[in-house]
């Protein structure tokens, strides 16, 4: 068994010190009018408004709703403000944990459930770019007889198809694992051995990985060691690593990042990879306060920290905030079959960047449209003046994924031709040039059926945020009851042949059955608050 401790230069521990005081498949799918441009230098003024209602107030977050609002449930739309701006997300953590909830017999607690990781969590379908960057997709349906004259309109981004294991670019990896008495179980720390298991005999022989572990204190077992020859060395520390006692979040991240700097390889995917059920009770326990602790290794270096997590009690909220201020992602397992899946399936996806800072803005025509709501995206919201701002933060997307953006639009009476305008701006990974992407929506491509519609891949999406926003409370017009979904799904299933699909029908029949079956009659009338 490897067992080591090491003490480390004072350059990183400077470096450190100086900074004390954040899915998807490939296929094509539905094409939208698209244009491309280059935008360079001092920040410039947001796309001009062609319609849409007000979401977004001071920066970072939504401003708040009058009493009208909060009783019509959507906002009308207010001149001049008819944009909606957010980071892009492409998390899935969310829904990994509801269905492992859900498969323990109970419900997850609202505040777990984030809409966008739902949707996020099911392939697309939509065409992708040959480069760096995104395609823009923008189609919809009418929300059915219950949604009166809603539509849903789908703005889906795609990136370009993830490389082969042999086609990407070498990896360096610090996994940090969470060794407290919580994950003392086979679904947690074993699970999290289990899967660093399979992800040794996964990378190449040009890889590298280093593995800290943390309870009350930090230590590193592993330093960056690269795999040519030395796997069996890698395999026997994961295998060393035992549970201990309480969790102190902040020691491992920090420990982990100076091992990240220390072991920082030039050209290779550097990475910080968070394996926790993420329950930090010790040392500090701010997200915003402990990635402020390793800013300057985050920010110098472009370490990004991608999280895992694991667990049937599961620090939902902390991990979310670690990764979106950590300039990463997250996901959930909760067995094997979903360890290989993210370790194996989609490493490369999770390892390489195509975009840097990324952030979407989509304009709704006033002329058209009279009021929407953006379904979900709630934690990544930006301030409309902002999406040209490159200091201010947006999202890191890598390649193999696709980001759906899902809308409920109400039209006025009598609309024709253009409902909305989305528009992708990112910086490249490493030039860090600033590029955006458009796409737009008329009348006629959002006024067939959503239901029984030819788009398949939108009747999936369409569920999935229906889904979440039932375990949510509910509110969208046109949601059926959890009943009448649970037979979607299990329809949708069959005509897409998509296992995943299947697997959320069984999700939603288990919220059915948990909740005494009491939505079968779907009643959702988009009556009531919807923040």
């Amino acid at each position: 068994m490897y067992r080591g401790n090491r003490t480390y230069r004072g350059a990183v521990g400077l470096l450190l010190a100086g900074g004390v005081l954040l899915t998807g498949c490939s296929g094509d799918g539905p094409g939208a009018k698209s244009s491309a441009s280059d935008r360079r230098g001092a920040p410039a003024p947001a796309p001009a408004a062609t319609g849409g209602a007000a979401e977004n107030g001071a920066k970072g977050g939504a401003k708040e709703t009058d009493g009208a609002e909060k009783a019509d449930g959507l906002r009308e739309s207010a001149t001049p403000d008819y944009l909606s701006t957010f980071a892009l997300d492409v998390d899935t953590a969310s829904y990994g944990y509801a269905r492992r909830t859900l498969a323990d017999g109970r419900l997850p607690g609202p505040e777990t459930v984030r809409p966008e990781e739902f949707v996020n969590s099911f392939r697309q379908g939509y065409r992708r770019p040959a480069g760096n960057g995104f395609t823009v997709s923008v189609d919809g349906a009418r929300a059915g007889a219950e949604g009166g004259d809603w539509s849903l309109v789908r703005v889906g981004l795609a990136t370009r198809a993830a490389p082969s294991s042999a086609e990407r670019p070498p990896a360096a990896l610090t996994f940090v694992v969470d060794i407290s008495g919580s994950m003392a179980s086979s679904d947690r720390l074993g699970l999290v051995k289990t899967s660093l298991g399979i992800l040794t005999d996964e990378l190449r022989d040009d890889d590298s990985v280093s593995l800290v572990t943390f309870s009350d204190e930090a230590r590193t077992v592993l330093p960056m060691t690269r795999l040519r020859d030395h796997r069996g060395k890698i395999h026997d520390a994961v295998d060393s690593m035992e549970p201990a006692d309480s969790t102190n979040v902040e020691a491992g991240i920090r420990r982990g990042y100076e091992e990240a700097v220390e072991g920082h390889r030039k050209g290779a995917n550097n990475r910080v990879v968070l394996l926790s059920d993420a329950l930090a009770n010790t040392g500090e326990t701010d997200a915003d306060t402990i990635i402020e602790r390793i800013d300057s290794a985050r920010s110098e270096y472009g370490i990004t920290l991608f999280g895992v997590g694991v667990g049937s009690d599961y620090g939902d909220a902390l991990m979310e905030r670690l990764t979106n201020k950590g300039d990463g992602h997250t996901t959930y397992i909760a067995d094997e079959e979903q360890a290989r899946k993210v370790f194996i399936d989609q490493l490369p996806a999770h390892l390489e960047l195509t975009a840097r800072d990324a952030k979407a803005q989509v304009a709704f025509d006033p002329k058209t449209v009279e009021k929407f709501k953006l379904i979900g995206y709630e934690d990544r919201k930006v301030a409309d003046e902002d999406f040209r701002d490159d200091s201010v933060d947006g999202g890191e997307i890598g390649p193999g994924h696709t980001v759906t953006a899902l809308y409920a639009v109400r039209l006025r009476d009598g609309a024709s031709g253009h409902v909305a305008t989305a528009t992708v701006r990112w910086l490249d990974p490493k030039s860090r040039a600033a590029h955006e992407e458009t796409g737009s929506v008329e009348t006629g491509s959002i006024r067939g059926r959503l239901w029984g519609g030819p788009s398949t891949r939108l009747q999936v999406t369409a569920v999935a945020a229906y889904f979440a926003d039932a375990l949510r409370g509910g509110g969208l017009p046109g949601e059926p009851g959890l009943g009448e979904l649970a037979s979607r799904a299990k329809e949708l299933a069959s005509s897409t042949e998509d296992d995943s699909v299947a697997k959320l029908a069984i999700a939603i029949g288990r919220a059915d059955r948990l909740r005494g079956g009491q939505d079968d009659t779907g009643t959702g009338t988009g009556e009531g608050e919807m923040d």
